[in-house]
C-alpha cells in the first residue's frame, strides 16, 4: 500500500506541479508573520498515519502558505474578503485542491490521510476564514461529485474546482434550517428536461465570488431523508441572487453569502448521482468535512498556545514573567494535553476510515471536542495576554472569534451529541 502511493504521488503531474511550484519561487527569510510551531518530534519514521510523502505535502503547502497567504492576512481580513479566484489558483496549480479526488480530474488520487495532512497545515494561515474556504473547495462542496456525479458533470465542475479555475460554495443551511438538513425548503420542481429551482440559502461561504454551488433542494414530497437531490448549479444563471454578504463575529476574510433563487432553470443532467438520494450523499459528506475541520483547527490550537508560552516568558507581572506563575505553565500544559488527546482521535479516526470503516460516531465526537477545546483554550489564553488579548492586534483574539464557529457550523455541539447518543444507544424511544 505504501508503494502504491509513493507511486501515486511520482508519477501524478500534480505532485510535479506543487513540487515544482515551490521549487521556483524563493520564500522570503522576511516574512514576519510566520506563525510559531509546536515543534512536533514526530517524523515519518514513527507517525502513526502519516509517511515521508505526507511531510513532504506539508512543507511544500507551508511554503505557498507563507509567500501567497499569511504577508496578506491582515489587509484581507480588514477588507472582508480574500481573493479566492487568486488563491485558488495558485492551490489548484500546486495540486492542493484535490489530494483524494480521481487523477483523471485533476486530483492526486490519493487517500484522506493527505486531506487530513493537508487540512493540518492549512491551520498555519493566520486566520480561520481563509483555511474554512478553501476546505469547503476541497472538502465540502465537491466529495459527493467526485462520488456520484457523470462524468460530464465531473468535467464541467470537478475538473476546473480542483484545479482552481472555479470557486464552488455548498448550499445547505437555510434560515431555519441550519444543523437539521432535513427540514430545508427549497424545491426543484422537474419541468420536462429541467429543473425549476426556488428557495434560498443562508450562511454559504465563497457566495459572493463562487462560480457554481453544489446546491441540495427537496425534489419530491416524500419523506424528508429521501425527497432531496444535490445539483451543480451555475451562480451566473438568471434567477440567482446574492442577497447580502453576512457580516459575522469572526472569519473575517471568508465571504459569506444569503443566496435566493427565483425560477432558476438547471438542466437535469445537473443533478449529482441519483434523484431522492441528496440527503444520503451529504450526510456521507459530513464525515470528511468534521474530520477535515478538526485537523484544521488542531494546528491552530498549538499555534495559540505557542505563542501565548512566547509572550508571557517575556511579559512580567509582580517581578517575574507571567509563564513562571503556576497557575499560568500549569494551565499551558493542561491544553496542550488536551490537544493532543484530540489528535490522538482523528488520527485513530482517518485510520479506521481510509480501510473503510463508518467513522460517524468519532468524527463527531471529534467534533464536538474540538469545538469546545478551540472555546476553552481561547478563552484562557487571551486571559493570559491581559489587555493585549482585548486587541485585534494578536493572534489569540483572532482565534477567540473565529474559533466560535467550530461548536455551531457542519452540526452544532447538540447534534453531534445527538449523534454519539445514538451509537450509545441511549435516545429515548418516541
Amino acid at each position: 500500500m505504501r508503494a502504491l502511493r509513493c507511486n501515486l504521488l511520482v508519477n501524478s503531474r500534480n505532485f510535479y506541479k506543487f513540487t515544482s511550484f515551490v521549487g521556483v519561487r524563493s520564500v522570503s527569510d522576511k516574512v514576519s508573520s510566520k506563525p510559531v510551531t509546536s515543534g512536533d518530534p514526530e517524523t515519518a519514521g514513527d507517525h502513526l498515519i502519516y509517511t515521508q510523502e505526507h511531510f513532504a505535502l506539508k512543507e511544500s503547502l507551508r511554503k505557498i502558505i507563507d509567500q501567497e497567504i499569511n504577508p496578506h492576512v491582515d489587509q484581507w481580513e480588514a477588507e472582508g474578503k480574500f481573493p479566492a479566484h487568486k488563491i485558488f489558483k495558485i492551490l489548484g496549480s500546486a495540486g492542493f485542491l484535490g489530494v483524494s479526488k480521481p487523477v483523471e480530474y485533476g486530483g492526486l488520487g490519493l487517500d484522506f490521510s493527505y486531506s487530513v495532512a493537508v487540512a493540518e497545515e492549512l491551520g498555519n494561515i493566520r486566520c480561520g476564514g481563509i483555511p474554512m474556504a478553501i476546505g469547503v473547495q476541497s472538502d465540502m462542496a465537491t466529495p459527493a461529485l467526485a462520488r456520484f456525479g457523470s462524468a460530464e458533470l465531473k468535467r464541467e465542475f470537478l475538473l476546473p474546482s480542483i484545479m482552481g479555475d472555479k470557486v464552488a460554495c455548498l448550499g445547505v443551511s437555510e434560515v431555519g434550517a441550519g444543523s437539521d438538513v432535513s427540514s430545508i425548503k427549497t424545491k426543484a420542481v422537474r419541468e420536462g428536461d429541467e429543473y425549476v429551482i426556488n428557495g434560498g440559502k443562508m450562511w454559504t461561504t465563497n457566495g459572493t465570488q463562487a462560480d457554481w454551488i453544489c446546491l441540495l433542494a427537496n425534489t419530491n414530497d416524500g419523506p424528508p431523508h429521501r425527497n432531496k437531490s444535490l445539483f451543480c448549479l451555475p451562480m451566473n444563471l438568471p434567477g440567482v441572487h446574492i442577497a447580502r454578504k453576512i457580516d459575522k463575529l469572526g472569519m473575517w476574510s471568508s465571504d459569506t453569502a444569503e443566496l435566493f433563487f427565483d425560477d432558476v432553470r438547471v438542466p437535469c443532467k445537473n443533478i449529482i448521482g441519483q434523484e431522492g438520494m441528496g440527503f444520503t450523499y451529504q450526510m456521507l459528506q459530513f464525515q470528511e468535512e468534521r474530520l477535515w475541520a478538526v485537523a484544521n483547527i488542531l494546528t491552530m490550537m498549538d499555534n495559540i498556545i505557542q505563542e501565548t508560552i512566547q509572550y508571557t516568558r517575556q511579559r512580567r507581572i509582580f517581578k517575574q514573567p507571567v509563564l513562571y506563575h503556576q497557575s499560568v505553565h500549569f494551565r499551558l500544559a493542561e491544553l496542550q494535553t488536551e490537544v493532543e488527546l484530540l489528535r490522538s482521535l482523528l488520527h485513530r479516526a482517518t485510520a479506521l476510515y481510509i480501510k473503510g470503516n463508518d467513522v460517524t460516531r468519532l468524527a463527531s465526537m471529534g467534533k464536538l471536542k474540538g469545538g469546545r477545546l478551540a472555546r476553552e483554550l481561547g478563552d484562557s489564553c487571551l486571559q493570559f495576554w491581559g489587555g493585549m488579548g482585548f486587541t485585534s492586534d494578536v493572534l489569540v483574539s483572532r482565534f477567540y472569534r473565529d474559533s466560535r464557529l467550530m461548536s455551531i457550523g457542519a452540526g452544532a455541539d447538540e447534534v453531534m451529541l445527538g449523534i454519539i447518543c445514538k451509537y450509545m444507544d441511549t435516545l429515548p424511544k418516541n
